[in-house]
């Protein structure tokens, strides 16, 4: 197949909803092509092949890595294999974008960093939420200071359910639930309130869900220096929702109430963001959303021309830093431990 000229040759390592997801982006960045993908089922390969007839298929993930086909990998695999094979593929000089968490541990987050310093690669994950309509609108206002200085961000995914029986609901693979939404809702904490981290407190119960192995329900305080102060809950447990968003100001406040017409997936669609003001007047925020495929237009800037990426390992792998530091804290009933951050 014939190249042009500056274009990154890409795989997909596992397909499924995700992997279908850079599949379609890629099929519609300038400047990245798809040119293999690998799943041990044959079925997601078909799937995958539907939009892109020419790539190649592979049923192995070391001869894909060996093909020399590649410059960038995206890896869709469960959380609990993202280190090994982010590891394969930095060692043999090729891009890793991963899907989140980085890693299970900040440890194997810093041994893939150093990794990729040494040979001069990309190495970032796929923060999607980070481009969610809601969550930029969101910070567009908070920008803007029509709510003042942010001190207090509550945010909240879940609901009464029975939890999955995939991967997504087995501690030992997901890193358990503080894993699964926290590696999103977390990272945006981190994008509102930049500031250092006192400490984080973390606390799951398991009361009702025994087929499952992840928490049924899990609460994560994040306190920062300034004092201020941040949470996140993800919920198997919740007859009644909070907000997804209920955030407070010194000049008032915004509010994203999940929209009802998205029962009972309510997390895919946008959530609807009030603004209420000190004076006791409120509006409805209209989206401000992105151009689609944003972040991967920014993996081809950053591959070809150096410019900063929005996302950076630094900071997916403070994220997991804190979650690490949650489930540390879980264990000692909601003591706070401090983690180990890095700076970006």
């Amino acid at each position: 197949m014939a190249m042009k000229l500056g274009t990154i040759r890409v795989g997909l390592l596992a397909y499924g909803a995700i992997g279908h997801e850079h599949n379609l982006a890629v099929q519609n960045t300038n400047g990245l092509e798809l040119l293999a993908v690998c799943d041990t089922n044959p079925e997601r390969v078909e799937a995958a092949l539907q939009l892109a007839p020419e790539a190649t298929a592979f049923g192995d993930a070391n001869e894909m890595l060996d093909s020399g086909l590649l410059d960038l990998v995206v890896i869709s695999t469960p959380p609990n294999s993202h280190f090994q094979w982010a590891k394969e593929s930095l060692s043999r000089g090729i891009h890793v974008v991963l899907e989140k968490p980085m890693a299970l541990t900040a440890d194997q987050c810093d041994e893939l960093i150093a990794l990729a310093s040494t040979k001069s690669l990309m190495l970032v994950v796929y923060q999607n939420r980070r481009f969610d309509d809601d969550f930029v609108t969101m910070r567009q206002i908070i920008c803007s200071g029509e709510i003042g200085e942010v001190y207090h961000y509550d945010s909240f995914v879940g609901g009464y359910s029975r939890p999955c029986d995939y991967w997504h609901s087995n501690a030992e693979v997901s890193g358990g639930a503080i894993f699964d939404w926290g590696s999103h809702f977390l990272d945006q904490i981190l994008n509102i309130i930049p500031d250092d981290v006192a400490h984080v407190s973390g606390q799951n119960h398991k009361r009702v869900w025994t087929h499952a192995t992840n928490a049924d329900h899990a609460h994560v305080t994040v306190t920062f220096t300034s004092g201020k102060q941040a949470t996140f809950v993800h919920s198997d447990l919740a007859a009644a929702r909070k907000p997804k968003f209920y955030v407070l100001g010194t000049e008032g406040a915004i509010i994203g109430d999940w929209d009802p017409a998205g029962e009972p997936a309510v997390a895919d669609l946008p959530a609807i963001l009030t603004v209420h003001h000190i004076d006791g007047t409120s509006r409805v925020a209209p989206l401000q959303p992105l151009q689609p495929h944003e972040f991967h237009r920014s993996i081809v800037e950053f591959i070809n021309n150096g410019t900063p990426m929005e996302v950076n390992a630094i900071q997916s792998r403070n994220v997991v830093a804190i979650m690490q530091a949650a489930e540390e804290s879980a264990v000692q009933n909601a003591m706070p431990v401090v983690p180990r951050l890095c700076r970006s």
